[in-house]
């Protein structure tokens, strides 16, 4: 079956944050929205389809996440990723940014040192610091275009007291994929010094040209008692406005932590349109899914050709549809930069201080979207420098 990833849709009416915040975040509305992470892309038909069945019944009450929704989820990992996940290890949220507010109350206390890797995605340190908790920073090293952990840096915080680090696996917004040694690095700090990891692995499937995306828990039985994984549908498969995802706890003592936290105030329960768009995704979504990956990887390589002859440089990302680009040779300064892209180009990327002061100088571009707005963007872009 082919799929249509070049329609333009017009979502004026639908309430999106994408295109209904143009006027604040960016000044005006005359703009390409290419900021936050949702695709202009329509989701494959087989999940239209099933929330159209849904819908033409008439009552929506309480929805149960059965056998059924958590054999979606096992099998879909198991395919992917070639890790075996109990159902029982499983526990709904409603979206893994709230998650990782309860995630961070559940494992660390008041005022203890929680680290993240920067720069990184913003919410990142919400969580950590509106929770009470001490922010600890790791900047990452851009070593031509790719950055690398600091290990160093690492260890010399777990011996002045880190109790917990928020990981972004793939990375966002650089897409860097962590290779195995390099986790298994991280992992032998962390057991070292009694550190757990809550691993974000909301990209884990959007990897790019046969990269292979690599469980933080699935290295090792170490791993499994350190590490607890956040993932979901929603990037993949542009269902973020749905409210469905689930975390991964191979420590049944870290799981019952959580729950302990979280059930009086029902978060790990569903809705009905959750539980059937995840469904869907994952029993029939496979052929729309692999028809994204090259739209993604398209989109990509036209975005990288065409700056190369600019002063902007790309990171080139190993999955995610997100482009982390370096304007330090067109101006180091972020206000500048936002006139530039906003007012001149007419281009409404992510300012890359939004991720931390690591982030000066760059902007984040999201290119999950039709081709021909891709192309237009570009243009303007180049005729503007």
């Amino acid at each position: 079956m082919n799929y249509d990833f070049n329609t333009i849709y017009n979502r004026e009416s639908t309430y999106s944050v994408k295109y209904g915040l143009r006027k604040q975040l960016f000044g005006t509305e005359d703009i390409i929205p290419l900021w936050v992470a949702d695709m202009d892309l329509a989701v494959a038909p087989e999940i239209v389809e099933a929330l159209q069945k849904r819908v033409s019944h008439p009552i929506y009450g309480y929805t149960m996440q059965t056998d059924v929704f958590w054999e979606s989820a096992q099998n879909w990992i198991k395919k992917r990723h070639q890790w075996e996940v109990a159902s029982d290890e499983l526990v709904f949220a409603p979206g893994i940014v709230p998650a990782l507010g309860f995630l961070v109350q559940a494992f660390s206390d008041i005022n203890d040192k929680v680290g993240i890797f920067t720069p990184v995605y913003p919410p990142f340190y919400e969580n950590v610091k509106k929770n009470n908790r001490e922010l600890v920073t790791f900047p990452l090293q851009n070593k031509n275009g790719r950055y690398y952990i600091n290990f160093d840096e690492v260890e010399d915080a777990m011996k002045n007291g880190l109790k917990l680090i928020v990981f972004c696996n793939p990375h966002n917004p650089s897409g860097r994929m962590w290779q195995q040694e390099e986790l298994l690095q991280l992992l032998d700090l962390c057991e070292k010094y009694n550190v757990n990891i809550i691993s974000d692995e909301i990209h884990a499937d959007l990897t790019l040209w046969g990269n292979k995306h690599v469980p933080f828990a699935s290295l090792s039985e170490i791993a499994e008692q350190r590490v607890i994984t956040c993932m979901a549908p929603s990037k993949t498969f542009n269902l973020a406005g749905l409210n469905c995802a689930y975390l991964i706890f191979k420590n049944e003592k870290l799981k019952a932590k959580y729950l302990q936290l979280v059930q009086h105030l029902h978060f790990d329960f569903g809705g009905t349109f959750a539980t059937e768009s995840m469904i869907a995704a994952y029993t029939q979504g496979e052929n729309w899914y692999q028809a994204l990956l090259q739209h993604i990887e398209k989109n990509i390589s036209y975005v990288e050709e065409n700056l190369s002859k600019t002063p902007i440089k790309t990171m080139h990302p190993d999955a995610t549809y997100l482009l982390w680009l370096d304007c330090k040779e067109l101006e180091p300064s972020g206000t500048l930069l936002k006139k530039f892209f906003y007012e001149k180009c007419k281009v409404g990327v992510q300012d890359g201080r939004q991720f931390g002061v690591d982030g000066v100088g760059f902007m984040r571009l999201n290119t999950a979207t039709p081709f021909p707005i891709i192309k237009e963007a570009v243009d303007r872009i180049i005729k503007s420098i």
